[in-house]
């Protein structure tokens, strides 16, 4: 299939990429707090959701000296039970954390400082705001909203109560990642005004859709919570709501939320943007999922900053050597970092200018700040959190106004703009490798062009009405995030 780039230029980026191999990797950064001291009183733990992520939640704060997981919430009986045996045997040394179905119950005990949460997105916002205003200090997975009013309020709560919130992007407390946004701020590689997130991460079928029971084990009215309560239509309730709109945000809000985090971070950019539009489709399966598995996004900002984040869900080559990072693209150079600790900057003929490395714990980071009562001492605050995650959000919310239409016309779509072609044609070659033909009608569903208010952060202008009610959920009761009226 032919595109826009030169054999010669893929041969200049495969040779590029090839320095990274084994410089580094798309692990997670050593989250385990060794370096933490003990201190004259121990910050007690309540964990929030104990599948996946969350069993490294309670790995971090049971390895650090100065924390204590008093209390462990889930509202699966079985995994949440099952969880203290093996935590009070593995950390407790046989003292047993307190086992609560619902978190309402946990935040009622006053002996807890700290709640960590790593439940489905569509909880995230509320969990956090009924823990600060509960006087709990509060650390949240990312993304740490299902949608972008309830992050606003999430921010509010947290300034309000003067509680310290950390938004569970750990990328930023690495130093070889600090470093790299260091040296892209500075100018080294000239003037930055595209960045590029990548989630390419595949993601197979979750099986048809059909009308299948919870795990019995499950209070399924408290893991619907904020959602109206509806029939599951996928065989497994865990992990696979993340491509269910209800709960998830697909993998913009999964796995992307880190890259656009950094994406945003190394632009130099701090509000939601002055416009959005994205495209894509779910492609290769027909499943229960909802959410798109191939997705572009492109966020405006001023003065011609643009970010750019592509999402794709089936077998994918590696760009400039990343499958899971972000490259910034600069006048004298660009910075590839394909993991969470680092990167490595390149000059415009592709030769190594500088390597970046090195992990540290957000949780050590987090109860730095608990002590000192300072929400500028933590490197990720809820407020970048909100931003980043409400990024993720405005992408959704064009794919989902828009409408499908056959390959050729969304390509028509894109103008006179050279980097968006550039991209559409690497989309399609995505596509046309994963046998998916853009010229079947209806292949692409493509989104509307929306304009923002960064300070407002609502949509103006055409289809405003439409995209203003998806900012929010029609909250089901009584799970219902706070009005900024009833915040003040």
């Amino acid at each position: 299939m032919n595109t826009r780039r030169d054999f010669l230029e893929k041969s200049l980026f495969a040779a590029a990429a090839a320095v990274m191999a084994g410089e580094t990797s798309q692990t997670r950064a050593d989250d385990t707090a060794k370096a933490s001291t003990s201190p004259n009183e121990r910050l007690r733990v309540a964990c929030v959701g104990v599948r996946g992520r969350g069993l490294e939640h309670l790995q971090a704060f049971g390895g650090m000296r100065d924390c204590e997981v008093v209390a462990i919430v889930d509202v699966d009986e079985a995994v949440g039970k099952s969880t203290v045996e093996r935590f009070k045997k593995r950390y407790s040394k046989g003292k047993e954390p307190a086992y609560y179905r619902d978190l309402r119950k946990m935040l009622e005990d006053k002996r807890i400082d700290l709640v960590s949460i790593a439940t489905p997105n569509h909880w995230h916002s509320l969990a956090a705001i009924w823990a600060l205003q509960a006087g709990k200090d509060v650390y949240v997975e990312k993304p740490v909203s299902h949608n972008v009013t309830e992050g606003r309020r999430l921010v509010q709560t947290a300034r309000k109560h003067e509680r310290i919130c950390q938004a569970g992007t750990q990328c930023r407390s690495n130093p070889g990642m600090q470093e790299l946004m260091k040296f892209v701020h500075d100018g080294k590689i000239g003037e930055v005004k595209l960045a590029r997130g990548l989630c390419y991460k595949r993601r197979g079928s979750i099986g048809p859709k059909g009308t299948y029971s919870p795990p019995a084990s499950v209070d399924y009215d408290l893991w619907s919570g904020p959602a109206q309560i509806k029939p599951l239509t996928r065989k497994s309730l865990h992990y696979d709501w993340h491509w269910m709109w209800d709960y998830g945000n697909g993998d913009l809000g999964n796995q992307g939320i880190h890259q656009m985090d950094l994406a945003r971070w190394g632009l130099g950019v701090d509000d939601i943007g002055t416009g959005v539009m994205s495209y894509g489709g779910r492609f290769g399966y027909e499943d229960a999922g909802e959410t798109a598995n191939t997705q572009v996004c492109v966020h405006d900002y001023p003065n011609g900053k643009r970010l750019v984040f592509e999402v794709r869900g089936l077998k994918t080559p590696a760009l400039r050597g990343a499958t899971v990072g972000v490259i910034f693209y600069g006048t004298e150079g660009y910075v590839v970092a394909p993991s969470y600790t680092g990167g490595v900057a390149f000059d415009l003929k592709h030769q190594v200018i500088k390597k970046f490395g090195g992990g540290a714990s957000h949780f050590a980071n987090f109860t730095k700040a608990v002590r000192s009562r300072k929400h500028t001492d933590l490197n990720g605050d809820v407020l970048e959190g909100h931003i980043s995650s409400a990024l993720c959000h405005l992408g959704n919310i064009s794919y989902r106004l828009g409408e499908t239409v056959e390959g050729t016309e969304a390509a028509e779509r894109l103008g006179a703009d050279a980097e968006a072609w550039e991209t559409f044609d690497r989309f399609q070659e995505h596509l046309w490798y994963n046998d998916v033909k853009l010229t079947d009608a209806g292949a692409v569903h493509f989104g509307k062009k929306l304009v923002i208010n960064p300070k407002s952060e609502t949509f103006v202008g055409g289809a405003s009405s439409d995209a203003n009610a998806m900012l929010t959920r029609d909250y089901r009761k009584p799970f219902v995030v706070p009005s900024e009226s009833e915040l003040a």
